[in-house]
């Protein structure tokens, strides 16, 4: 079976700035126990804020180092999630499960991909 990587985008100017509730947490971890009963999640996790990331950047023959946070960006990879699934209907329908655990004030999408298989 495919594997596919949901890869979350939130927009951290909606986050609130102590987290996810404990409410939102809670429905997580049922949505996530219950796809990884259904066999199908085989990794997940979220991501610090971009304040605590660095980028490095390849350009020109030459590398850059920078740290965050970085004001040009509102949306940011908030986590991501690997999941086997049949096809690519099922991996959607667990991404917009995901996303319906959220309050109504986040801004989140996933953006799901198969992973290329060597």
């Amino acid at each position: 079976m495919p594997r596919y990587m949901s890869i979350v985008h939130i927009d951290e100017s909606t986050a609130p700035a102590g987290g996810p509730s404990e409410e939102l947490m809670r429905r997580m971890g049922e949505l996530i126990e219950e796809v990884t009963k259904a066999g199908v999640m085989l990794d997940t996790a979220g991501l610090t804020p971009s304040t605590q990331a660095t980028t490095v950047h390849w350009q020109g023959g030459k590398l850059s180092v920078t740290d965050g946070p970085f004001t040009e960006s509102r949306e940011v990879i908030g986590g991501y999630a690997i999941m086997q699934c049949k096809d690519k209907a099922e991996a959607l329908e667990w991404a917009k499960r995901f996303l319906q655990v959220h309050e109504d004030y986040w801004t989140v999408s996933c953006e799901v991909r198969e992973i290329a298989e060597a």
